[in-house]
């Protein structure tokens, strides 16, 4: 073309016809693509336990620059970047999942410091020789909910032993649909609430429907992001194994606490069986049909100085976390679970930035109280 000729388009070729007839082509690509709604077969897609490595826990995370992991509200993706879907269980392994809170999942510790991975160092076996192995499936909110929503995802993995981690913030009813993995996978809370009667109500605000847009290619573009990040950093977790961002300042639990022995709005032995989310803990018990399951009252901070005649810490007044402890053991027994209560097990030193958040040094602790428990469930 010669210097400052104009663009002229072929002859017979309309420019206003061909914008029109791209524009049709999109808002039918954007409304098959609403009317699919692919996004959880595509999660199930990922380059994890291919060319990259498995994750050692679940996706979290708050700096995606220093800890090579993001948060992402797809379970289906969580799952499938997860060295729980690697393949077909081995002949030769013992499976067993955990299921928890941020304490399972290892907050300001290494994935080779956490709960599953010290379990695996134990090199246990079975009667017949089974390897067990443990997968580290706990997640970063508190809501027994939310837990039986991963294990409503993991249960097709062929689990042999369940131990499921709890405590009274996790147990409170309320607090159930606090957890944005539920807010933002309303269908299938809503199918756990109606499977197994659920006291939850199916139309709660903090569940976040999807609307027409949002279904759309354009509308669904921070999940596909999500997605796509998540991907590009499993390189980047297997060159350097990082997941999580050890160089973070919490702030260490209270030792001297207030006088106020309220519980979440509730006054002194305000706290019954219709508090907690005891039906979830049900719910996971018939979910898991012959599998066993041990149910474990987590550790707990509990502080020394003053106030702690009435708290054991900033979080829990002792009338109201012994009765959700009496409550949480008598519907273990209900459930034809076991139970093992570690609530005191950690020594307070080895809590680092929360009330339930522990060293490598309590989970070295927590491990050592779980071994004849496990060495039980094992049959030996």
């Amino acid at each position: 073309m010669r210097e400052g000729a104009q663009f002229r388009p072929p002859e017979g070729v309309n420019p206003a016809r061909l914008l029109a007839k791209a524009a049709v082509l999109l808002l039918v690509f954007n409304a098959l693509f609403a009317w699919a709604d692919p996004l959880p077969a595509l999660g199930r897609l990922s380059l994890y336990n291919g060319p990259f490595p498995g994750r050692l826990r679940l996706p979290f995370g708050e700096d995606s620059e220093r800890s090579y992991n993001l948060s992402i509200l797809l379970p289906q993706a969580m799952l499938a970047s997860h060295e729980l879907s690697a393949g077909p269980k081995p002949g030769d392994e013992f499976r067993l999942l955990l299921l928890g809170d941020s304490s399972v999942w290892g907050f300001l510790l290494g994935p080779e410091q956490t709960l599953s991975a010290s379990i695996n160092r134990l090199n246990l076996r079975t009667p017949d020789g089974r390897r067990v192995r443990a997968y580290n499936l706990g997640y970063p909110t508190l809501s027994l909910t939310k837990d039986l929503l991963i294990l409503d995802l993991a249960r097709a993995r062929d689990p042999d032993l369940v131990l499921w981690f709890v405590t009274l913030e996790s147990a409170l009813q309320e607090r159930q649909l606090d957890a944005p993995l539920l807010q933002h996978n309303p269908q299938a809370a809503r199918r756990l609430i109606a499977a197994y009667g659920l006291p939850l109500d199916p139309q709660d605000p903090r569940l976040v429907d999807r609307e027409l847009w949002d279904r759309t290619l354009f509308g669904a573009r921070r999940e596909l992001a999500d997605w796509y990040r998540l991907q590009l950093y499993g390189a980047l977790w297997a060159a350097t194994g990082v997941d999580h961002d050890l160089a973070q300042q919490g702030r260490a639990p209270l030792d001297d606490l207030s006088a106020d022995t309220d519980y979440a709005g509730r006054p002194l032995g305000q706290l019954g069986p219709q508090d907690l989310a005891l039906q979830s803990l049900a719910a996971g018990r018939k979910m898991l049909g012959d599998t066993p399951l041990l149910v474990i009252n987590e550790p707990i901070f509990r502080a020394r100085g003053a106030n702690s005649q009435l708290r054991y810490n900033q979080n829990y007044p002792r009338w109201a976390y012994d009765a959700y402890r009496d409550l949480l053991a008598r519907q273990a027994q209900s459930l034809d679970a076991g139970f093992l209560d570690l609530w005191d097990a950690v020594p307070p030193e080895h809590f680092t930035d929360g009330v339930i958040h522990y060293d490598a040094q309590g989970v070295a602790v927590v491990v050592e109280r779980l071994r004849p428990a496990l060495q039980q469930a094992l049959g030996r």
